[in-house]
């Protein structure tokens, strides 16, 4: 209630003429709070982002939303900003994420990702070195370790065995050195329908506070397998394809074979699904926002195909049967 006070008195200093009134436009998996605001008599609206300074920073918001309209890209302009309370007034991108869109209607599938593909294209054209910070081994091993002490130990309630864990150690390493071989551009690192917009023009851009220079197949990978919604696989290849040949004509750094790139997509993607049943987990038992690991099942089953292809997975996927059984002895469900 204080916050929203503090809020409050700040919009009216803003706007000490003008009528306006404040509603809840959303909230995400942070600390960070999203308000709509209104003015009487016009249809006009804004943004207001609540973060507070003691949980969040909005100087890397601030920052990457210039690189982004910078590239020519639909982020939101910065019209006011308090950062000592954490409070940022934004332009409006609409009320209908790419997500809700595509649930109610897939026939627009292709439409969304042609325009999703072009603007990570022209994102990542604007790559520069030593401007947003480096996707590097440790950053990218921190959030691996996610996954055996959010997913296994708190949400399973699972202890791997010594053999288990070296394993797992083993796998990690190479999922790793996969990641860490990638040409690097600015990464967007949760590109996906739930942060695009349905805006003029096509996508608006949200949620990119934790942008990073690393790894180039990072926001495709993102992009095809999301987190709360999955394509058949033919229709991603497609979609990744389309991606990669216009990468390739426009000299963004992608292997020149499709294959490879293909594979560096998919050990990408290990990361990222692995890194997210840990977030999904931590999200509900430390942040006490329950429903997302109602969507852990769906990366499950992307670990499980992706070292399906791989020979050199098939320890991971078999660390994943040992896991599923030990659930079922215990007389859990897995996943």
């Amino acid at each position: 209630m204080e916050r929203t006070q503090a809020l409050r008195t700040w919009l009216a200093t803003l706007f000490p003429e003008d009528p306006w009134e404040i509603e809840t436009a959303s909230a995400d998996a942070s600390f960070r709070r999203y308000f709509r605001l209104r003015f009487a008599g016009r249809g006009e609206t804004r943004i207001v982002m609540d973060a507070p300074p003691q949980k969040e920073n909005c100087r890397p918001f601030i920052q990457v939303a210039g690189l982004l309209r910078d590239a020519g890209l639909n982020a939101p302009e910065i019209l006011a900003q308090d950062l000592e309370q954490g409070f940022l007034l934004l332009t409006d991108l609409g009320t209908t994420t790419y997500l809700t869109a595509l649930k109610q209607d897939d026939s627009r599938a292709d439409e969304l990702f042609r325009g999703a593909v072009d603007a990570l294209i022209s994102w990542q054209l604007a790559s520069r070195p030593d401007v947003l910070p480096l996707y590097d081994q440790a950053l990218l091993r921190r959030e691996l370790d996610l996954f055996p002490d959010w997913y296994l130990a708190r949400h399973l309630e699972l202890t791997l065995s010594p053999e288990q864990s070296r394993v797992l150690e083993g796998m990690f390493a190479l999922i790793l050195r996969n990641n860490l071989a990638q040409p690097r551009v600015y990464v967007h690192r949760d590109y996906m329908p739930r942060n695009l917009m349905l805006s003029e023009p096509n996508p608006g851009i949200l949620d990119f506070q934790d942008a990073v220079y690393g790894p180039i197949s990072y926001d495709v990978a993102s992009l095809v397998r999301d987190a709360f919604i999955s394509w058949e696989e033919e229709r991603a290849l497609d979609w990744v394809v389309r991606y990669w040949d216009q990468a390739r004509r426009a000299g963004l750094p992608v292997c020149p074979d499709f294959g490879d790139f293909y594979r560096d997509l998919e050990w990408m993607g290990l990361q990222r699904h692995l890194k997210v049943l840990g977030i999904f987990a931590r999200i509900q038992y430390r942040d006490g926002k329950p429903g997302y690991v109602e969507d852990t099942p769906r990366f499950v089953r992307y670990v499980r195909a992706v070292c399906a292809r791989y020979n050199a997975l098939a320890p991971l996927a078999h660390l994943f049967d040992e896991i599923e059984n030990q659930q079922l002895t215990r007389g859990r469900a897995f996943p």
